[in-house]
C-alpha cells in the first residue's frame, strides 16, 4: 500500500473532517506510517483497531465499510434477513455509541431492521439477545480489554457466536471486494429497516438465566465481603443486580463503576495486568473483603483475587481459576448425583493440560479448539443439532469461560457468579482459594501456564514477525535451554510431528489452518506461539509441570522463555 498517497487521499477529501485532517496534518512519520501502511484488518476476530483517521485505524469510514459489507452478506445468506434484522451493542469506549447509530443507520439504508440497546451492554448479552430475538446477526462494538485508544467491530451469526473461519471468509471476500473507506456507495432502498431499542425485558431475562447457574443456592453468605469492579465497562448494573438478588455481600468499587471510556481510575482494565488489581485490592484491605471479582470493559472476561492463608490477596491467572471452577462444578455435581454421562468440556490448544485431566477424572471428554470462543460456541451449536455430548463448561486461558450456552461467547457475569459461589463455598469450610489450588496441584501436578508478549509495531514489526513465524515453521525441532522438542504441531500446514527412535511420525491436524505453531518438550513442557489476532505482537504460551510443589517451575518457564528468545535471537 502507498503510504503516501493514501494520506494524502485522507487529507484532500471533503468527506474527511477538519478536525481529523489536523489530526493528519501532525503526524510523524513513524505515525503516520502505522496510520496508512495497511487497511485495518477484517479477519476471524473481526476488527479491532487504534481509533483515529487512517486506513489502518477504526473510524467512521472503515466501520461503515465493514457494515455494508455485513450488511450484502446477511442479505445473500438469509431469505429473511430485512424482517429478522440484526442486533447491535457497545462498550464503554470512545466512539462506540456512535458506531453503533452509524451501523443501525447502514443497516436500515439496506431496510434490514436492527434492534439496539438504549446504553451500553455486556457481550454476553449481545449474544444472548441475538438468539433471543432470533436475529440473523449480531455486532458488539467493543475493543474488550484493550488500552483506550482502541476501539473494535466484532460480527456474530445467528447462534450469537462469532463468526468462524467457513462463514466469515465469505463476510471478508464481500468487504475486500469494495472500493475503499472513503468510496464506498451504495443505493438506499425505498422501504427503510427500522431502528428498535430493545427493553428491560433483555436484561431480567438474561439477568434470570445466569442466576439459575447458581448451583448452591442455599449455602449461607455471611462473613464473606466480595470487592467488585467492571473496570468502567458494560457489568455492573447486571453484575450488581445478580449479586443482590443472589444475597451476596458485594461492596462495588464506586469510582471504577462509572463507564469512562479513558478508564481514568485504573492503570489497565484487563484482568491479566496485574496493575487492574491495585485499586480494588487496596479497597478490599480497607473493608477486609475476602474476595475480588472483576470484569473487562465489555463484560466477558473475569479476573479474580482472594485473601490467602497468610492474609494477603493473592490473584490467579485465566488457566487456574478457570480450573478450579471446574473442579469445582464436577465435584459439586457428582457428590450431588446430578447427570454428567456423555458430558464434554471445551478449551483451546494454548490452555493449561490441567482442566483436561480434571475432566477425565470425572468421566469427561475433552476437545481442544483453535484460540477464539467462537469455536467453542460453534461447537455448542453443531453437537446439540447433531445428537452430540452435552456441554458442560468452557474455557480459554485469557480470563473467559461459559458454564450456560444461553449465551455463545465467553460470559464475565457467569463467571463472577460461580466463583463466587466456589469461593464462598471453600471459605466455609475454613480454604481460602490458594489452599484450593495447593489441593489440585497434589492431585494433578503444580502446573504453571504463562503467557508473554512481544510487540511488532508498525510495518517493520509486522515484517520481523513474519520472518519469526516462517522460522518456526520451516525448523521447529529445536533445543531450547538443553531441552529438545519432542512433538510439534504447526497448525498452518494442520499436521503435527512426533520425533521417536524410528524417526519423525506425521498425523493430520483436523482444525481450522491457522498461524500457530506449538512446540512439546521432552520434560512435557510447551510453548505455543502466535500472532495476536487483534494487536500488532506475537504471544508466547508457555507451560511446565511438576510433581513436586517444591520445584520452581517459575524458574522453568523463565528458562524456556529466555532460551527460545536466544535461539530465535529476538531482542
Amino acid at each position: 500500500m502507498n503510504i503516501e498517497m493514501n494520506y494524502k487521499r485522507w487529507l484532500n477529501s471533503p468527506l474527511v473532517k477538519q478536525q481529523d485532517k489536523d489530526i493528519l496534518k501532525k503526524m510523524s512519520v513513524e505515525e503516520k506510517n502505522d496510520a496508512f501502511y495497511k487497511n485495518v484488518e477484517f479477519g476471524t476476530a473481526g476488527m479491532r483497531g487504534i481509533l483515529g483517521p487512517g486506513t489502518n485505524r477504526l473510524n467512521e469510514f472503515t466501520v461503515r465499510k465493514a457494515t455494508v459489507g455485513f450488511a450484502l452478506y446477511l442479505l445473500e445468506k438469509y431469505p429473511n434477513a430485512l424482517e429478522a434484522g440484526v442486533v447491535i451493542a457497545h462498550d464503554n469506549r470512545h466512539f462506540s455509541r456512535e458506531f453503533t447509530l452509524q451501523s443501525a443507520k447502514v443497516f436500515n439504508e439496506f431496510g434490514i431492521k436492527a434492534y439496539i440497546f438504549d446504553s451500553l451492554r455486556p457481550t454476553p448479552e449481545l449474544s444472548f439477545a441475538v438468539r433471543k430475538m432470533k436475529a440473523v446477526g449480531g455486532i458488539m462494538i467493543t475493543a474488550s480489554h484493550n488500552p483506550k485508544e482502541y476501539n473494535g467491530y466484532k460480527v456474530y451469526d445467528e447462534n450469537g457466536c462469532q463468526l468462524v473461519p467457513h462463514k466469515i471468509n465469505r463476510l471478508v471476500e464481500i468487504i475486500s471486494s469494495l472500493p475503499s473507506e472513503l468510496d464506498v456507495e451504495y443505493t438506499p432502498t425505498k422501504i427503510k429497516g427500522k431502528t428498535i431499542t430493545l427493553g428491560q425485558e433483555i436484561d431480567d431475562e438474561y439477568v434470570k438465566l445466569v442466576e439459575g447457574i447458581a448451583l448452591n443456592k442455599k449455602i449461607r453468605k455471611t462473613n464473606f465481603k466480595i470487592v467488585f469492579t467492571p473496570n468502567h465497562g458494560t457489568a455492573y448494573v447486571n453484575g450488581m443486580r445478580i449479586f443482590k438478588d443472589l444475597g451476596y455481600d458485594v461492596y462495588p468499587l464506586l469510582k471504577q463503576c462509572t463507564p469512562d471510556p479513558d478508564f481514568s481510575n485504573t492503570l489497565s482494565p484487563n484482568p491479566e495486568d496485574d496493575r487492574s488489581f491495585i485499586e480494588p485490592i487496596k479497597y478490599a484491605k480497607e473493608i477486609g473483603a475476602k474476595l475480588i471479582v472483576m470484569t473487562d470493559p465489555d463484560g466477558d472476561r473475569c479476573g479474580l483475587a482472594c485473601l490467602n492463608k497468610q492474609k494477603e490477596y493473592q490473584t490467579f491467572t485465566g488457566n487456574q481459576s478457570a480450573a478450579m471452577l471446574l473442579d469445582y462444578i464436577l465435584t459439586y455435581k457428582k457428590l450431588n448425583n446430578m447427570p454428567l454421562d456423555n458430558h464434554v468440556i471445551y478449551n483451546t490448544i494454548v490452555t493449561s493440560p490441567l482442566g483436561e485431566k480434571i475432566a477425565k477424572e470425572f468421566g469427561l471428554k475433552c476437545e481442544s479448539f483453535l484460540t477464539g470462543f467462537k469455536f467453542i460456541g460453534d461447537r455448542i451449536d453443531y453437537y446439540e443439532k447433531n445428537g452430540g455430548p452435552t456441554f458442560e463448561f468452557g474455557y480459554e486461558e485469557s480470563y473467559g469461560c461459559l458454564i450456560a450456552p444461553f449465551a455463545r461467547d465467553k460470559d464475565g457475569l457467569q463467571a463472577i457468579t460461580l466463583y463466587s459461589e466456589m469461593a464462598n463455598y471453600y471459605d466455609k469450610k475454613k480454604m481460602s482459594l490458594d489452599m484450593v489450588w495447593d489441593m489440585i496441584g497434589e492431585k494433578y501436578g503444580y502446573h504453571l501456564d504463562e503467557v508473554y508478549n512481544l510487540p511488532f509495531i508498525g510495518p517493520e514489526g509486522e515484517a520481523k514477525m513474519k520472518i519469526l513465524m516462517d522460522t518456526l515453521h520451516s525448523n521447529p525441532f529445536i533445543v531450547v535451554d538443553d531441552n529438545p522438542v519432542v512433538r510439534v504441531e504447526d497448525y498452518l500446514i494442520s499436521k503435527s510431528f512426533t520425533k521417536g527412535k524410528n524417526g519423525i511420525k506425521e498425523k493430520a491436524i483436523t482444525l481450522p489452518k491457522s498461524n500457530v505453531v506449538k512446540l512439546i518438550f521432552k520434560d512435557h513442557s510447551y510453548i505455543a506461539v502466535r500472532p495476536s489476532g487483534t494487536e500488532p505482537k506475537v504471544k508466547f504460551y508457555i507451560g511446565v509441570v511438576s510433581n513436586k510443589k517444591e520445584v520452581d517451575n517459575k524458574k522453568r518457564v523463565k528458562a524456556l522463555l529466555d532460551g527460545l528468545k536466544l535461539v530465535l535471537e529476538l531482542d
